[in-house]
């Protein structure tokens, strides 16, 4: 592995599981977040929501960065019936969300943008999750242990709940937790042996 001391990598990103993904790709890092709103005009799909979420996470960061950091965003929607499911607000809105996933597939999109100082770049991976039937019994006891309120379409793939729904992942596993690691460590590679 290329490293060089003098060079920074940022991930802009407050979710642990990215965070931890770093941590066991072995770049040495620091967390930097900038929080923005997660906001798209209307007429946006699938992987352009994803990718016009990760520009605006970037955005902040345009006129601080040094010709030394590379600064890392990240954004995970479900893409679902022609509609993105991002972070539930609240418990009903995540109920809405796991019953309209139940008994069915549906996509799951992560962009992550690379931001140096006179570039900006984009890389995205789509996978497809499938779910058995989930009873509300089910959900409603999944939505009170918190964990669905900080999750793109209400749910972890990684904790109990998506171990025993889940009946096919299509595609990147680590994708669907938040993070594709593969393509984001080529990635980053890349980038340092450029510099």
């Amino acid at each position: 592995m290329i490293e060089k001391e003098e060079f920074e990598i940022i991930l802009a990103s407050s979710s642990p599981r990215r965070q931890a993904f770093f941590q066991e790709m072995g770049f040495p890092f620091v967390v930097k977040v900038i929080p923005v709103t997660e906001e798209f005009p209307s007429g946006l799909n699938g992987i352009e929501i994803s990718q016009h979420i990760v520009r605006q996470k970037a955005n902040p960061f345009i006129s601080k960065i040094k010709n030394n950091q590379l600064i890392i965003t990240a954004d995970t929607i479900v893409w679902h019936q022609n509609q993105s499911l991002g972070k539930p607000k609240n418990p009903l809105q995540a109920e809405k969300m796991l019953a309209t996933l139940s008994n069915s597939s549906h996509e799951v999109i992560t962009s992550v943008g690379f931001l140096q100082k006179e570039k900006f770049e984009i890389l995205y991976e789509v996978s497809k999750v499938t779910f058995g039937e989930l009873s509300d019994k089910e959900i409603k006891k999944y939505i009170k242990t918190g964990s669905p309120i900080d999750k793109a379409g209400g749910y972890g793939i990684q904790d109990s709940f998506g171990i025993q729904n889940v009946i096919s992942v299509e595609g990147c596993y680590s994708n669907v937790v938040g993070l594709p690691v593969s393509k984001v460590l080529k990635k980053i590679k890349e980038i340092i042996s450029e510099n």
